[in-house]
């Protein structure tokens, strides 16, 4: 019964935010747009062609940066996958929300449900809201999408390489290729597959999970189109292992990681042709990125970064800034392209904005409204970013970066520099104590404002 106490909590939540809904309109009586982010896991800054990859074709993620605004120093919060999910969710730079990077099936905290989430200001409003995917913010109860402001969650609790329970035994790093998408391999991963709160399926077949999670996806908008609605649709990959549906595979393992993003692109496409279809594509936001950078050790079943410098688990570019792709046919203006500073953080704020929802969160965030930036309207107004480990490691405040870790500051100019290969420090000092003083002030407002993990009842 330890569970009881919170969820008697959540309960009359949701009894106050029923009660409290306001109508889902905009300001000017039209209906209020739908969201739809999606988000892949450790997905590499160039893994599309839009945004420079020569192997892999994204045409259905192409035709939505030709149609939509590609931002080209979008930034994820954190380098790692709980860290950079639990700022998404919330406009907050991780390290006030979540005390842990990474959580484990042995992981007793999660996400606290008294934050609150996209899900949670859009639902307050009338929205229709669903989780499918990776959620990775706590795998109980109290912790999941169905406790966060979702209506509904059928995905991975974390990720896929993680077995459930606990103690079951996993395949040891370093095998992939001999593990590619095999039909009679595919159940020795003992992740499990939750609806709602509810295991339905362990281990999940994870040959078919990418279409499965698409097919949730699209029953969630046929079923929703009459009113507004925000989906989150987390995919599970290109994080390894890597699978496809059988009539997908190719058993070459060096095309491993290009046909799973070419299998998502694919997927992508079919949410983009059902807002069509339903003539929904007006009045949709859909947001394409990454959780964060690609898993370099795994060579061939990982991406790649380039032209930025290093990986996942890194504050270098290549861990935290992704790829990312804006679509709203009529708002978002076609075919346009931003090197501006935004980050995951600022999605909170800037779709309670558009939709008119009046945001209240349970402390300070560190989210800025960018909607003017996203149509188009002005620069974007975020200027400066911290970047995250489990401490702060770097500031990004216009083209310089600081690296303020290790013996000696290293500083780069990233308009001159993108692959931060050039130490400029000693030529510029001022810059270094004046980008020193500023991370430091900035790292004090947000470390003393640190709020409580979710902890299960006793």
């Amino acid at each position: 019964m330890k569970y009881l106490p919170l969820l008697l909590i959540h309960f009359s939540l949701l009894l106050i935010h029923h009660s409290s809904a306001a109508a889902p309109a905009t300001a000017d009586g039209s209906k209020a747009p739908n969201f739809i982010i999606i988000f892949t896991d450790d997905q590499g800054y160039q893994d599309l062609s839009c945004f420079g990859s020569k192997e892999i074709k994204t045409p259905h993620i192409d035709r939505m940066a030709s149609e939509g605004r590609m931002l080209t120093s979008f930034y994820s919060a954190n380098p790692v996958c709980s860290a950079s999910r639990a700022a998404l969710m919330t406009g907050c730079y991780p390290r006030r929300v979540l005390s842990k990077a990474v959580l484990f099936p042995g992981s007793d905290i999660g996400l606290h449900p008294g934050e609150t989430t996209i899900a949670d200001a859009l639902k307050s409003a009338g929205y229709a809201t669903a989780c499918v995917g990776k959620w990775h913010l706590g795998h109980h109860p109290e912790f999941l999408p169905t406790a966060q402001g979702f209506d509904s969650y059928f995905g991975i609790p974390y990720s896929n390489d993680m077995s459930h329970p606990v103690t079951a035994k996993r395949p040891r790093y370093g095998r992939w290729d001999d593990y590619w998408s095999r039909k009679d391999e595919s159940g020795i991963w003992q992740t499990p597959l939750i609806e709602n709160e509810k295991i339905i399926e362990h281990p999940v077949d994870q040959r078919s999970i990418t279409r499965r999670y698409t097919d949730k996806a699209i029953d969630f908008i046929n079923a929703n189109k009459s009113k507004p609605f925000f989906l989150y649709l987390a995919h599970s990959m290109p994080h390894v292992p890597l699978y496809l549906p059988d009539e997908l595979y190719d058993p070459n393992p060096k095309r491993a990681y290009i046909s799973v993003i070419e299998h998502i692109d694919a997927e992508v496409g079919r949410i983009l042709d059902t807002l069509r279809k339903e003539g929904l594509d007006q009045n949709t936001y859909v947001i394409f990125t990454s959780d964060n950078g690609p898993w370099l050790k795994f060579k061939h079943h990982a991406g790649k970064a380039g032209p930025l410098r290093s990986g996942k688990g890194s504050t270098f570019e290549g861990g935290m800034r992704v790829p990312c792709v804006t679509w709203a046919p009529g708002r978002i203006p076609a075919n346009s392209k931003s090197k501006d500073i935004a980050s995951t953080i600022d999605l909170l704020p800037t779709i309670a904005s558009i939709a008119g929802v009046e945001l209240k969160t349970k402390g300070p965030i560190d989210g800025i409204n960018i909607a003017d930036f996203l149509h188009a309207k002005s620069p974007s107004p975020r200027d400066e970013f911290l970047y995250y480990r489990s401490k702060v490691e770097c500031i990004r405040q216009g083209d310089w970066k600081l690296h303020a870790t290790g013996k000696q500051a290293r500083l780069y100019n990233l308009a001159e520099d993108i692959g931060e290969s050039k130490n400029v420090a000693k030529a510029n000092p001022e810059v270094v104590a004046r980008l020193q003083a500023r991370l430091k002030q900035l790292d004090d407002e947000v470390s003393s404002g640190i709020r409580p993990d979710g902890k299960l009842a006793e």
